[in-house]
């Protein structure tokens, strides 16, 4: 007999061998119906693959994200089955899963494919599902594996056999199709009951450029039909709120050919939203005790080797520019420039903790196919600052940033978000992180000891973190559904002993200070970015950028409405006056396209009064008002 310890820390006995779905049909014939995977000992395994020790098993449904997963590496093999069916001798790359769905990278030799013909591909894979055929496991020999894949005349499996060990190697066959694959699967096609092909794209072979271009397809499945609908009803939505989309209608950004993929460009609109932010941020920053610095925009190849950016984040950073016999490089981050003001002048314990704050533009050299909109660009202004403090300090420093955070997305109405404890891995000391065990293991413990004080959830995520020192990152779900890390919070051991940062301490004494990094809003292109799908481009009236749009209803009332624009401009209230020769409803209309919050309609009787008939964005007719009570109203919702 084994033990098998669950999540809720019982223990069961049963027969060496069992599998997790045998285990789950000993809790409940309905856990059995849903599971879909086991997670034994912290890996992911097929529910049907025998467990032969004592483990800690968590049994997985379509609830768990590892569990998603894996119908969904199960539907990119159903996928291959049905185009192998379909399209005798095509050959197959890789077909993993993904965020949302899968996809298979294809060779169909010469055969031209096309969107047009995913339907047809599509019903094939259902009529395969309803044959609930097994995902059966087999390990094979590295002999064996190469001789299948000979004889299948497949060179994509043959390369990828070649960086395989023996006794590692495994096959996974379902109906009339084999695959290479570690798995793990689902148990049978049945629990896969609605599919939809989503898309084609093309795929170099292992992303280089010098191989074969593949066609990739792109998949997603479901165990009910109505989580798929409830899918695709998301996919619109998603379309009206994109922020590439958003950003071009309201004139808020744009990218230029002749200025470079991932630069973007701020329009006008775009540059009131960033001056609000920064506003906005500087405001809180200087009631927390931060003090503001600038630095330049390129720095010496010396000092990025002080501080080891350079050797674990080239591949980063631009090519470097070399000048009178010296190399430079453009700002991939802004830390070792702040660590060198701190350097600048002698500090004491008095002056600790030092917060400097700087809204610093940095470049980074992000590759061609990863740049997204405003989500993944190559110059970006970050909400950055640096915090030096002691260890007695760091508690009460780390507590106060991500309260900072707390605050603002209570600002911003972010609800949705996980915050992730980023660990380093022991096994990659001295490659991907400082060499540096104790100092790793004290600082782990001190985030930990933070967040748990805090009393907010967390997740530990191993091997995520910076190269000197663990760290939190904020990830957010935007409206639709996109995940990205928004904020961070890191804690730095290395860089005061790299740049000899000291402070003189009671006993008068040189002692090291310890760093943390916050950015908690992020970058402007990816914060706005971000705000524009969760707000569907309905700014909040505070940020954004014309808050209101005076609309006479006939060139007679232009130097009324005139004045009503100087007066709203000296209210510190950002007015757009729309004076076309046009009808008011085309006017009413396009104010309402641009989603400016407020319409101000004046015509004969609004002059004689002074006063003006207001209009709110979406809502529709908000009664007249004077001219002064409408500031007021207005001023009372910004602050």
């Amino acid at each position: 007999m084994i033990n098998i310890t669950l999540p809720d820390g019982s223990v069961r006995s049963y027969e060496r061998g069992t599998t997790g779905l045998e285990i789950a049909k000993s809790i409940s014939e309905g856990l059995a119906r849903n599971v879909l995977a086991a997670k034994v000992n912290g890996e992911v395994w097929d529910a049907t693959r025998p467990i032969h020790e004592d483990a800690q098993v968590q049994l997985l449904t379509w609830n768990d994200k590892e569990g998603k997963s894996t119908m969904w590496h199960s539907s990119a093999h159903l996928m291959a089955e049905a185009l192998e069916a379909l399209y005798p001798g095509v050959k197959f790359g890789i077909g993993p899963s993904i965020d949302h769905g899968y996809y298979y990278d294809v060779d169909f030799n010469g055969l031209h494919f096309h969107a047009d013909d995913l339907k047809k591909v599509e019903d094939k894979m259902v009529e395969l599902a309803k044959k609930n055929s097994i995902y059966q496991r087999r390990e094979v020999s590295k002999a064996d594996a190469i001789a299948y894949f000979t004889e299948k005349a497949d060179p994509y499996k043959l390369e990828l056999l070649q960086d395989l060990q023996d006794g590692s190697i495994t096959f996974y066959e379902q109906g009339n199709f084999t695959d290479l694959c570690r798995g793990p699967h689902i148990p049978n096609t049945g629990f896969i009951k609605a599919i939809k092909l989503m898309s084609v794209a093309g795929a170099y072979w292992r992303g280089s450029e010098k191989n074969k271009q593949l066609t990739r397809i792109y998949g997603i499945t479901f165990p009910k039909k109505s989580e798929l609908d409830e899918y695709l009803n998301m996919l619109e939505e998603a379309k009206k709120r994109d922020h590439r989309k958003l950003g071009k209608d309201l004139e808020i950004f744009t990218f230029d050919d002749d200025v470079g993929p991932g630069l973007p460009l701020w329009l006008p609109n775009g540059a009131a939203i960033i001056e609000q932010l920064e506003a906005f941020a500087k405001k809180n920053e200087e009631a927390a005790g931060y003090v503001r610095v600038k630095t330049p925009h390129i720095a010496r190849e010396s000092m990025y080797l002080k501080s080891g950016h350079l050797p674990y984040y080239k591949d980063s950073m631009f090519p470097p520019m070399e000048m009178d016999g010296d190399v430079y490089y453009l700002k991939a981050m802004n830390c070792p420039h702040h660590h060198k003001i701190f350097a600048a002048t002698p500090k004491s314990y008095r002056d600790l903790p030092l917060r400097y704050a700087e809204y610093g533009t940095c470049y980074r050299y992000e590759q061609s196919g990863e740049l997204f909109g405003l989500m993944r660009v190559r110059s970006l202004q970050m909400n950055d600052a640096h915090i030096y403090c002691t260890e007695a300090q760091f508690e009460e420093e780390f507590r106060s940033v991500n309260n900072l955070y707390l605050k603002y997305f209570e600002t911003f109405g972010i609800k949705d978000y996980v915050m992730r404890f980023s660990k380093h891995d022991p096994a990659r000391l001295g490659e991907k992180y400082i060499d540096a065990p104790e100092l790793w293991k004290k600082t782990e413990d001190m985030v930990r000891k933070v967040l748990v004080n805090l009393g907010v959830n967390f997740v530990e995520v191993e091997d995520e973190a910076a190269f000197y020192g663990p760290k939190i990152d904020i990830q957010i779900y935007s409206a639709i559904g996109r995940e990205f890390t928004l904020a961070t919070n890191q804690v730095d051991f290395a860089q005061a002993e790299r740049f000899d940062l000291s402070f003189t301490n009671e006993k008068n004494e040189k002692e090291r200070p310890i760093i943390i990094h916050r950015a908690p809003l992020s970058t402007h292109e990816r914060f706005i970015g971000f705000l524009l799908e969760h707000y569907a481009g309905n700014l909040p009236v505070w940020l954004a950028p014309k808050q209101v749009s005076v609309l006479p209803i006939s060139d007679k009332y232009v130097p009324y409405a005139q004045k009503l624009v100087d007066i709203l401009k000296n209210a510190d209230i950002r007015a757009l006056f729309d004076d076309r020769n046009e009808k008011i409803g085309k006017k009413i209309r396009d104010a309402e396209l641009k989603k400016v919050p407020y319409m101000l309609i004046v015509g004969e009787q609004e002059m004689q009064e002074e006063a003006v008939a207001v209009r709110k964005h979406g809502e529709g007719d908000k009664g007249r008002l004077s001219i002064q009570d409408f500031i007021d109203q207005l001023k009372k919702e910004l602050k």
